[in-house]
């Protein structure tokens, strides 16, 4: 059955429209500099996943699979039959499965800190305890810190003109409810998606932050290794977060990319 998720439409039905799918532990809110910097530009429309955000609390285990049913429904009810896909994260888990499923669908695609790859059994171990301890506690303690560090790369965590970034970073992880362990078990969880990579036939981007310990590098090229044409964008001083990370250039790049495809929604 399909969600009735929050979402946040500039509404402009003249415009291109890309569909912006946001990170695990953060919401549609991570992409308002974006949303701000497309205006005028694009139609932007950013969905909050089951289980997360505005949505509230799930009762099991959010799968990519199902966050992939979801924006499909989005994009049906919503009449649109040609979107741009920008995507963070576990956003980049269900593009692909968008894009894969409905590639008439999809013009473009940007990926930033994203992969399809299964969680490796090294990292399950450290990953798991997170939705077991969120579960019990929320967000605080070591979980905390565990997360902010996952989110931003050294670089940022680093940066004093930068404070304010990991101020927000930390507070925002703070506030998450215990009930998002469902959609926490879902990411840690997911399947591979890897074999779907060649039905993508959008002209894809990769953004890779150099930093970034939850999707490292080598599996940002598996993806562009596995949809033909892709291409690979490396930010060596960043981390898993690159839009938050490095506002002004990555913006500047997707909007660009955005702009050399055309969309009729």
């Amino acid at each position: 059955m399909s969600a009735d998720l929050f979402v946040a439409d500039t509404g402009e039905a003249d415009l291109p429209a890309v569909v912006c799918l946001h990170s695990l532990f953060l919401d549609h809110t991570m992409f308002d500099a974006f949303t701000q910097a497309a205006a005028g530009r694009l139609r932007v429309i950013r969905p909050e996943f089951r289980g997360q955000a505005r949505n509230g609390d799930a009762t099991e285990t959010v799968t990519m699979d199902i966050c992939a049913d979801d924006i499909l429904d989005l994009l049906a009810r919503l009449g649109l039959d040609r979107v741009h896909l920008v995507a963070q994260s576990m956003g980049g888990d269900v593009a692909v499965r968008v894009a894969a499923r409905r590639p008439e669908a999809i013009d473009r695609m940007v990926m930033l800190g994203s992969s399809v790859r299964a969680e490796p059994p090294e990292q399950l171990e450290a990953f798991r305890p997170i939705a077991e301890e969120v579960s019990r506690h929320g967000f605080v303690g070591d979980i905390l810190e565990m997360v902010v560090q996952i989110m931003l790369g050294e670089t940022c965590r680093n940066d004093p003109g930068r404070a304010d970034v990991l101020a927000k970073m930390r507070a925002d992880i703070a506030a998450l409810r215990p009930g998002l362990h469902h959609a926490v078990r879902g990411v840690v969880g997911r399947e591979s998606a890897v074999d779907l990579l060649p039905a993508v036939s959008a002209p894809t981007l990769v953004v890779s932050g150099g930093e970034d310990i939850a999707r490292p590098p080598e599996w940002s090229q598996e993806v562009v290794d596995g949809i033909a044409g892709a291409e690979l964008w490396s930010l060596p001083t960043a981390g898993h977060s690159v839009i938050i990370e490095q506002p002004d250039v990555v913006i500047e790049r997707v909007l660009s990319f955005l702009s050399e495809g055309q969309t009729v929604s």
